[in-house]
């Protein structure tokens, strides 16, 4: 005699049915940092197309990464050269001139890259799925490979004016990891803004322009009046700028109160830039 059982199916699945726990759901910042490494193959893609588009129709080629800061200097020795010489005593303009300059572009490039990344990008986000900050990171890992370009040229000019080259240059690649931090962190959080509010890509070519101005990269920092000194000190980029000139103009390591201030700010802004930009991430898609 057959003997049937009767399954309550209804328990079982509800036995086997995995549960969701909101409790352990990884924050959006940590997720998307996991993101970046899954996708790190197309980040180098991203990287390699960027570099390649901007020199494949270029007849100086890579050699422009190069001739662009180099021509910046010659201009702004020819016209500074005599006003604000006297004020360095000891230090050869152009070196003085182009170490800053490499800082600048490399923040200025990186952030404006990676705003134009992500409202460009936003088709590519509807479509398919992708790290929403895999546009700023390939933004500033193109701008860092440029860096290391344009530091062919600084060599240069400090063989021509016969710098003193020191044990101290070893430490120019921290600062540049430095400068990578805030450019990344700062690129992430205007590139927020600028996805809700387009104008913001236009507008911060002035900041940008003002910025640059109000931070010694003509002018040594010898000149600024001692009643706006500590306003200076609350822009980050004097501090980013001066550590990474230290090794160069003076031949000696930055201060250690300098390199913890440059330090902290970069790590800051790079966490906050995250945070915010992460945070947000599910309505870029949307929203450009």
């Amino acid at each position: 005699m057959v003997r049937f059982s009767v399954v309550n199916t209804r328990t079982v699945s509800e036995k086997t049915k995995p549960l969701y726990d909101s409790s352990k759901r990884v924050s959006p910042a940590i997720a998307e940092l996991k993101e970046i490494g899954n996708y790190r193959h197309l980040l180098a893609q991203l990287i390699r197309r960027d570099i390649l588009t901007r020199y494949k129709r270029s007849f100086l080629g890579v050699a422009w990464t190069m001739l662009n800061p180099l021509g910046t200097m010659l201009v702004m020795t020819i016209v500074f050269s005599n006003i604000f010489r006297a004020s360095m005593p000891g230090v050869p303009f152009p070196v003085y001139i182009l170490s800053g300059l490499v800082v600048w572009n490399f923040f200025s490039q990186g952030t404006t890259a990676s705003m134009s990344g992500l409202v460009w990008g936003g088709n590519l986000l509807q479509r398919i799925f992708v790290p929403r900050t895999i546009f700023a990171v390939s933004a500033v890992g193109t701008a860092l490979v440029n860096t290391v370009i344009a530091l062919v040229p600084l060599i240069i000019v400090m063989l021509i004016t016969q710098a003193t080259f020191s044990w101290a240059l070893l430490f120019l690649p921290i600062a540049i990891i430095l400068v990578a931090f805030f450019t990344l962190g700062f690129g992430l959080l205007i590139s927020s803004l600028a996805a809700f509010f387009p104008d913001v890509m236009e507008m911060y070519q002035i900041v940008l322009t003002a910025w640059m101005y109000l931070t010694p990269i003509i002018y040594p920092e010898s000149i600024i009046p001692k009643h706006l000194f500590n306003v200076y000190r609350l822009n980050p980029m004097y501090w980013l700028v001066k550590i990474f000139r230290a090794p160069i103009v003076d031949q000696s390591l930055p201060a250690l109160s300098d390199f913890g201030i440059a330090a902290a700010i970069s790590i800051i802004m790079l966490v906050i830039g995250w945070l915010v930009f992460t945070s947000k991430s599910d309505e870029y898609a949307y929203r450009i």
